[in-house]
């Protein structure tokens, strides 16, 4: 039977052990800016996609330096107009897992977002948020060390 969980893989210029680091210490220039970032194993991450559009904290589970990157959704609130109340926890024990593969001249990232799958709520919206980060952002990111993260409106004149 074949997996319904999300999955895409893209290929990078930029070597293992920097694909590694954006998917732990560097999120912040290709997804959204943590509170944390994720060294070791166990280590807690709270993702938050302000003004109001919630958060997801993640815990790690499998972290292999230039080779994969892997955590479970503890806590999650998606806050989204118009769709039913299930959809703030739809990624509750869910599990996003990156590979990292050398191939030659190039580096192959696949994710698989476990528990993303089309029945849920969010699914459309989820798959267009992951399209948009992991294979336009990270992709740019790692190919030219500009990536297109979230970034959160400020009132803030003084930075």
């Amino acid at each position: 039977m074949t997996s319904q969980n999300y999955k895409r893989i893209i290929a990078v210029k930029a070597d293992a052990e920097k694909s590694y680091w954006a998917l732990t210490e560097g999120m912040h220039e290709w997804w959204t800016r943590p509170d944390a970032p994720m060294k070791e194993m166990g280590d807690r991450s709270k993702f938050t996609f302000p003004p109001g559009n919630g958060y997801w904290t993640f815990e790690a589970t499998a972290l292999e330096p230039g080779r994969c990157v892997e955590m479970v959704c503890i806590e999650a609130l998606h806050l989204h107009e118009d769709m039913p109340q299930e959809i703030e926890t739809e990624w509750l024990d869910t599990r996003v897992r990156w590979d990292i593969r050398s191939n030659g001249n190039q580096t192959d990232i696949m994710i698989e977002h476990h528990g993303l799958i089309p029945g849920l709520h969010c699914y459309e919206i989820c798959e267009a948020g992951w399209d948009m980060f992991f294979v336009d952002s990270l992709q740019a990111f790692l190919n030219t060390g500009k990536g297109n993260p979230h970034c959160a409106p400020t009132n803030d004149r003084h930075g």
